[in-house]
């Protein structure tokens, strides 16, 4: 019996159609994710929200993180199935409003659908692998994920721009709905299957279930309100924000997180700040070169696309350098890739602001950029789970999969919000963008500064392993 289930790969009879089926999903989610920043600037041009450009990509990602958290809690009461048609449903619900949407409210109405049922199809689809998948296969499925997104990365914002070029924006959400029945269609046969599980940590989840949708009220006001300023009224609502916020972070992350203590805390500080950077100033970089620059949706996305490819190639060389000094060079991997994410960041801010600089140093920019984050992404994942104790491993890979949605949530709004300030004052959309990368600049110094304090204990760990593998 083992020697055949170690003969069997996730690809064998047994598995073929759900693990076409889950990677299929998941290039949807992907695709629906990364897509959009080509377009998201036509879009808001076209429904008259460009002041409400932000919260394109902020609503998908608070309730993505809402979905996440309500579906661990919907598989314990109801079971898999259920949880997954409710999954596939939300997210389509989401998919149709945002592509019929005729005003900008409207589009971000469904793009939190599309969050929430995204957020909630990942939590099905990793609980299927859990139970489904025996152990010798997991690492085979889990690392066909990152091909899954991978691939939409590089061709999905660049074929997201053609349509919108030569057909329409709105085709760009639609033209995922075949890949979800065919999703819907390999995969449900399994879930079907699979029994209900026990309930045993439903009071835990409830719990963050709660504070989940508290921190998404409270980041929601704190956006609004930003976006509201100089209104007397803004400056309130974006307080109440604030002091809504501070429970539900203080419970969803770990103890330490706002002083940046030595260890886990410091090292979730580090990952929050760099991946909210990279990923908002990709949505910036975009809005700049399609609204200041005058550059087309594709060849935005071509952009985009770059620096997908660059910390796919560095996160494959970040790898073979841990196996080679076995996980000491880790944090000199963290500093150097943070180090090339605040270089990228500054060029494109030079590129952006200088007359006569357009595609050429965007693309160098993004490459060096996505170099940087590909470095540092798999390092800080690999050194918080050194941290976990035993049995602990589920919560940390939480916590990590919750601060970077939380963190690009915040940093796109508030890059959004500093866009319409600019609209307001009548200084222009191109100051606004800047003002926004600047920002970007300031939380990857951050990240820079703060990665000294992961080093103490982390050097400890690699220490120890290092000692028992020689």
């Amino acid at each position: 019996m083992i020697t055949e289930t170690v003969k069997q790969g996730i690809f064998s009879a047994p598995y073929r159609a759900l693990t076409i089926g889950i990677i299929l999903a998941i290039s949807t989610v992907a695709f629906e994710g990364l897509a959009i920043t080509t377009v998201a600037p036509n879009v808001a041009q076209q429904l008259q929200g460009i002041h409400l450009y932000g919260w394109i990509f902020s609503a998908f990602l608070l309730f993505q993180i809402i979905g996440t958290i309500v579906m661990g809690k919907r598989i314990d009461q109801n079971g898999v199935f259920k949880s997954i048609i409710w999954s596939f449903a939300l997210f389509v619900i989401g998919i149709i409003i945002a592509a019929l949407s005729f005003h900008m409210p409207v589009l971000i109405i469904g793009r939190a659908f599309q969050g929430f049922g995204a957020g909630a199809l990942l939590t099905c689809v990793y609980y299927c692998v859990a139970v489904r998948y025996p152990d010798s296969l997991r690492t085979k499925i889990l690392a066909s994920f990152s091909m899954a997104f991978v691939l939409p990365a590089l061709i999905g914002p660049y074929i997201a721009g053609l349509i919108a070029v030569y057909v329409s924006w709105r085709l760009v959400f639609l033209i995922v709905l075949p890949f979800i029945v065919i999703s819907l269609g390999l995969t449900l046969p399994t879930f079907r299957s699979l029994q209900q599980p026990a309930s045993a940590t439903t009071k835990k989840r409830n719990n963050k279930e709660i504070y989940a949708i508290i921190l998404a009220i409270g980041t929601g006001a704190l956006l609004t309100g930003l976006g509201w300023i100089p209104d007397w009224k803004g400056i309130i609502l974006a307080i109440a924000g604030i002091l809504v916020m501070a429970q539900p972070l203080c419970k969803l992350l770990p103890a330490g997180t706002f002083s940046a203590a030595r260890g886990l805390p410091a090292t979730i500080v580090v990952r929050g700040m760099y991946v909210a950077c990279y990923f908002a100033t990709e949505s910036f970089v975009v809005l700049a070169l399609v609204e200041v620059k005058g550059i087309s949706e594709h060849l935005a996305g071509l952009i985009v696309a770059a620096g997908a490819l660059s910390w796919s190639g560095a996160a494959w060389l970040q790898a073979a350098l841990d196996s080679r000094d076995h996980g000491t060079g880790r944090k000199r991997r963290i500093l150097s890739g943070v180090g090339f994410i605040i270089a990228g960041v500054a060029l494109i801010i030079i590129a952006i602001a200088s007359l006569g600089v357009g595609v050429g140093i965007a693309v160098l920019s993004q490459i060096i950029i996505g170099f940087g984050a590909g470095l540092a992404n798999p390092t800080t994942a690999a050194i918080a789970l050194q941290y976990a104790e035993p049995g602990e491993e589920g919560d940390v890979s939480a916590i990590l999969q919750f601060i970077d949605s939380f963190s690009i949530a915040l940093s796109i709004g508030i890059g959004g919000a500093l866009v319409a300030i600019s609209e307001t004052f009548d200084w222009g959309i191109g100051t606004g963008i800047l003002m926004a990368l600047s920002l970007q600049l300031l939380f990857a110094l951050v990240s820079f500064i703060t990665t000294f304090r992961i080093s103490k204990k982390e050097q400890i760990h690699i220490t120890s392993a290092s000692n028992s593998m020689s």
